[in-house]
């Protein structure tokens, strides 16, 4: 039972599975994945709560839940096909001011010392 559920879930909701995968643009296929939830939250809220309101309450659930589905995916897609893109989390790291260097990372991601002026007295708010 929990696997028809997945898999129903899945052909509706995961347009890598559903008929809009034949789409190649993300883009395109995350507008009509929008579209559709709106058309599904105006269809529930006039028939389940008979109001305008509901249907903006569900409209703007639908878009957020929508969203984060495509900015999940999109991330992992962008993970498994181009992990150098999340490079810039790890570009600097620094050490507190008790060391005398802090290391930084090239455009190679290769570790660098890069050591203080003796003279500075540290800190930012000098």
């Amino acid at each position: 039972m929990r696997k028809f559920v997945v898999d129903c879930w899945n052909h509706v909701m995961d347009s890598s599975v559903n008929p809009l995968s034949k789409i190649p643009d993300l883009q395109v296929r995350h507008m009509i994945m929008q579209i559709l939830a709106f058309m599904w939250s105006a269809v529930f809220a006039i028939t389940i709560a008979d109001s305008v309101m509901a249907f903006g309450i569900s409209a703007i659930a639908h878009m957020l839940l929508v969203a984060a589905v495509v900015i999940t995916v999109g991330t992992f897609k962008i993970a498994e096909h181009n992990p150098r893109a999340f490079d810039f989390v790890r570009g600097y790291s620094s050490h507190g001011r008790s060391r005398s260097y802090t290391i930084y990372r090239d455009k190679n991601g290769n570790a660098k010392k890069v050591y203080y002026d003796a003279n500075d007295p540290g800190g930012e708010h000098e």
